[in-house]
């Protein structure tokens, strides 16, 4: 049995990850500054089964401010999932948002970390990619940013190779493409579509529907994470990529069938930071650490759409309207979003 601290563990990668690890045995130090990108109702729900666990404890805190070195010193390894996620609010004064919450949260995490002589799994994104010049991808193609947000999380894996070099610090970093499953964050693409088609309202499709993105299930990217953590050699960075690369016009057609009745789409010009395609290369990740996705697209989004429309009814049934974004975009973006 180890000890582990995750922060970020109220959001959609955290989350399932810390139930992963409580239900094989682990100790879990979690923790979260419940920021307000989406509804703290829904990132509590997140929690519900982790509470249950006496290994589980919880604290609420910021990592950009907090004393860090006795919580790293209280465990055997960190998963670093913390982040400010999304594309699209990334340009603008709320560039600075990102900057403190990706950058400076990580930059002070390893800091505390390699004087403990911890090892750490980090979170990045496929975003550090851009529009990238082959497909699928490998871990060798030079990153390429289009977003201020993969800009951010591409300094995060340069402080992670700063710490390896210098300090010996183990540090792994994997880059998610476009995680889906159920607790998906409410502005993510497969989210809004699920619940347009379950409320009945417009889904603003950004673009022509033909963009395509390497979609993994969450349950996928949580073993890629834990293997990460117990057999990545420091200083490597993977690829963490589902294998079913999908049109947004062909996952709208998937959710469709779930449900039975057409989806009311609303088309819009392309967003800005918004990249054509992402198609994971993950030889690397097979390779090294014998990791393999198992779950088609046309399975993990039954999950995902079967536990969407519990939520709802849950939330009818307490008339509560807290899980709706409030600001946000439809369309796809390319990160993950832990």
């Amino acid at each position: 049995m180890s000890r582990y601290l995750v922060t970020g563990c109220a959001g959609f990668i955290g989350s399932q990850l810390i139930d992963r690890l409580l239900r094989r045995g682990d100790e879990v130090l979690g923790v979260d500054v419940f920021t307000d990108y989406y509804a703290r109702e829904r990132k509590d729900a997140n929690l519900a089964e982790a509470r249950t666990y006496p290994g589980f404890s919880f604290t609420e805190l910021d990592l950009t401010d907090a004393s860090l070195e006795p919580l790293v010193a209280e465990t055997d390894g960190i998963f670093h999932l913390a982040a400010q996620p999304g594309v699209r609010g990334s340009w603008g004064d709320t560039f600075a948002v990102y900057v403190r919450d990706n950058v400076y949260a990580t930059q002070r995490l390893l800091e505390a970390a390699a004087a403990a002589n911890r090892r750490v799994v980090m979170a990045s994104s496929s975003s550090v990619y851009g529009n990238a010049e082959t497909y699928p991808t490998g871990e060798d193609v030079p990153p390429r940013p289009v977003s201020p947000y993969g800009v951010t999380k591409l300094a995060c894996e340069a402080l992670a190779r700063s710490y390896f070099e210098s300090f010996g610090l183990e540090v792994v970093s994997l880059r998610y493409f476009t995680v889906y499953g159920p607790r998906q964050r409410p502005d993510m693409a497969f989210s809004r579509i699920i619940s347009a088609l379950l409320n009945g309202t417009t889904f603003r499709l950004f673009g022509t529907g033909r963009q395509s993105r390497d979609f993994t299930y969450v349950d996928d990217g949580v073993e890629a994470t834990l293997a990460a953590m117990a057999a990545g050699p420091g200083g490597r960075i993977y690829n963490v990529g589902g294998g079913s690369e999908t049109t947004l016009e062909r996952a709208i057609e998937i959710c469709e069938h779930l449900a039975g009745r057409r989806l009311d789409v609303r088309r819009e010009p392309s967003a800005v930071g918004d990249v054509r395609r992402t198609a994971a290369d993950t030889s690397l990740l097979r390779s090294e650490l014998g990791w393999t996705p198992r779950t088609s697209l046309d399975t993990g989004l039954t999950a995902q759409f079967a536990a969407a429309e519990a939520a709802e009814r849950n939330l009818a049934v307490a008339g509560d309207d807290t899980g709706h974004l409030q600001g946000q975009e439809d369309g796809q973006e390319p990160d993950d979003g832990p």
